[in-house]
């Protein structure tokens, strides 16, 4: 716009003194009107380009990414008080540790972290060929993102495997996945859970324990908060727990008798059905942490294995 005001300005200088020389007046004016009329359409020409670039942009975004009937409603990650590691906190080496995943249609069958130097990397497994490609951040920022910035998978007889890099354990990660299927890109967000990790390699990682709230052996509810599945499904809470030798087991009375197992911390235990409930004795690793626990029902027209996540609140142990 400046350009073109200064050219009107000297255009119209021009065409002034077009005027005191008479004869020069018509020619002079001809060249002015003729010249300022390119002017406008390159400028008005540019606008348009940009004004086209934005919109297509926006068309690409808004056709990449999923929304409406297409997003289900994601899951809470992570746990109450949840402070993230750093990466220069983990020992070296390489271990298979638990991830949290908002959506249970992008469910990760293992990880295999790697620390090195500083660094985490995650080597994450998808036993399906639903996703095409992972993106470190947001499915609107994948979408307008560099195809050369996409996360693509190495094909192995386990499924689709990601390399995805790690900046924290215990920290809620955008990752955004590109749907083979639909074509579009989905949010997710995912933890990476350090107590999962052996003891001593994130030595400031302490779980919190009966021995460690110094619980003496003994009988005892605690609240229990479980989530996963469909959320049809629900285990009594207060539970009881029992402490022996600082070792803690619950007492898991679910609103169902359809649950024939549960594995915990990879053991398989069997129910009592008592009173229309399938119930569990299971061992409780840590409080205020959301424990992995598989519980498979045989309410449906085949057994299905259905992962849920427990937290027993440590405040509300009586």
């Amino acid at each position: 716009m400046k350009k073109l005001i200064i050219i009107s300005a000297v255009l119209s200088a021009l065409i002034l003194t077009g005027c005191s020389t008479g004869a020069g007046t018509e020619e002079n004016s001809g060249l002015a009107e003729i010249t300022l009329t390119v002017t406008e359409a390159e400028v008005t020409e540019a606008e348009t380009a940009a004004e086209t670039e934005e919109t297509t942009q926006a068309e690409v975004t808004e056709l990449a990414v999923a929304s409406g009937d297409d997003v289900i409603e994601a899951d809470e990650v992570g746990f109450e008080g949840m402070e993230e590691i750093s990466a220069d906190k983990v020992k070296d080496g390489t271990y298979h540790i638990d991830v949290d995943s908002s959506s249970s249609m992008f469910k990760i069958a293992d990880c295999e972290l790697t620390a090195a130097d500083g660094t985490l990397t995650a080597k994450l497994t998808i036993n399906s060929k639903s996703y095409d490609h992972l993106f470190t951040g947001t499915a609107e920022e994948a979408a307008q993102a560099d195809e050369a910035s996409f996360i693509e998978p190495e094909e192995t007889d386990e499924g689709r495997v990601f390399t995805f890099p790690v900046e924290a354990l215990d920290r809620k990660v955008n990752c955004a996945a590109f749907s083979h299927k639909k074509q579009l890109w989905y949010d997710r967000v995912l933890v990476f859970r350090a107590d999962s990790l052996p003891e001593g390699v994130v030595p400031e990682n302490e779980k919190i324990t009966a021995s460690t709230l110094g619980i003496e052996d003994g009988e005892y509810t605690v609240e229990v908060k479980l989530e996963g599945g469909s959320g049809k499904a629900s285990v009594e809470s207060p539970a009881k727990i029992s402490v022996k030798n600082g070792e803690t087991t619950a007492v898991l009375k679910w609103s169902s008798d359809k649950y024939d197992y549960m594995i915990v911390d990879g053991e398989k235990y069997l129910p009592e059905i008592t009173d229309g409930s399938s119930v569990f004795e299971v061992p409780v690793s840590s409080f205020d942490t959301k424990l992995k626990m598989n519980a498979d029902t045989t309410a449906m027209s085949t057994p299905h294995e259905i992962e849920y996540t427990l937290f027993f609140d440590s405040s509300t142990i009586s």
